[in-house]
């Protein structure tokens, strides 16, 4: 097995394709740092043609979704949704955990929270934080995905841990979305004023042996009617995660998503969609970081002070700084006193 090199992305992505999981944590490492080293990473990770599933699982808190994803791990190793066949038998499961606010590192930890899969050689699970370099997550996730891509995992599960706008656009950004809520009114009227109603490719009543789940899943159906559908008409499907049951039908459904967008040409469009928005999320990214380092700069100063003065509006001042940053591209403005 190649030898282990901390920051030569060329070098770790050939230790991780060998299996080594020290040096895909790694990669995923520098992904979240940002700077120049992340960058490389990305670049090799793009260049790879290997694209995985991805699985993409939100809903309130407390909805039971680590337990689902524990269980739908199992089902993921024995292949790709909807065809029990063509899997390497590796998945790889992003957590998306709260940011601590003292570290700015995930709160929660990926084998409390899994622990059937976490020893598992052939399940990788790697906790992101909300932190926000480079983008944050927006942009930090579909890196964190192509690296796993690249390295040869045909599905990614994808868990966040609460229905924050963040959290929901992170769940969203993949090829299958699965809405999980619990019996009773509560979490029907979280999931509509979330917008969980429009990005849920498959609903999931969790905890399906308590009262109230024909009446969720009633409202759902109902709600469903009034949501502008494309064609796919999102299934209910009721689990008990903590004994498996209806586990193997949520799988099946997700693989019929799948194959509704094979079938009718929806996959590759919508991956393309994903990656100008990446793109996008990105240009922004960029854009603010060169906002950053205009703080304590003169020229911030002195648009600053024209404002303060009534001679430039903030569409004029706005107009100004950004033709100061075209007109120097990779020349961060030096803070005044500097």
């Amino acid at each position: 097995m190649p030898t282990l090199r901390r920051h030569d992305p060329g070098a770790l992505f050939d230790t991780a394709r060998a299996g080594d999981h020290a040096a895909l944590a790694r990669l995923l490492s520098l992904i979240e740092r940002g700077g120049p080293t992340a960058r490389e990473v990305a670049a090799l990770a793009y260049r790879s043609p290997s694209m995985a599933y991805t699985v993409g699982l939100t809903g309130s808190p407390g909805a039971g979704k680590s337990t689902l994803t524990d269980r739908l791990i199992g089902l993921a190793k024995s292949g790709l949704p909807g065809t029990g066949s063509g899997s390497t038998g590796q998945v790889g499961v992003l957590a998306i955990d709260p940011s601590s606010p003292f570290s700015g590192g995930a709160i929660l930890g990926d084998r409390v929270r899994m622990q059937s899969a976490a020893l598992d050689d052939r399940v990788f699970i790697r906790s992101m934080a909300t932190r926000g370099q480079l983008g944050g997550l927006a942009v930090a996730v579909p890196d964190a995905v192509r690296v796993l891509s690249a390295v040869g995992f045909p599905v990614v599960l994808i868990e966040t841990v609460g229905v924050g706008q963040q959290e929901v656009e992170v769940a969203s950004a993949t090829d299958t979305t699965v809405v999980v809520v619990n019996p009773g009114w509560g979490d029907a009227i979280q999931a509509n004023k979330a917008g969980l109603m429009e990005i849920g490719d498959v609903f999931v009543i969790n905890k399906a042996d308590r009262a109230g789940t024909r009446e969720t899943h009633r409202d759902l159906d109902q709600m469903l009617e009034l949501t502008e559908l494309d064609g796919w008409r999102p299934p209910i499907v009721e689990t008990v995660a903590t004994t498996g049951d209806g586990v193997e039908t949520a799988w099946s459904a997700i693989g019929d998503h799948r194959k509704y967008l094979i079938d009718h040409d929806r996959l590759a469009p919508l991956r393309r969609q994903r990656l100008e928005r990446e793109l996008r999320q990105v240009l922004v990214a960029r854009v603010e970081e060169r906002i950053n380092s205009l703080q304590g700069s003169p020229d911030l100063q002195a648009v600053t002070g024209a404002l303060a003065e009534g001679t430039l509006d903030p569409y004029a001042a706005a107009d100004r700084l950004l033709g100061i940053m075209t007109a120097h591209p990779s020349e961060p403005t030096a803070p005044a006193g500097r």
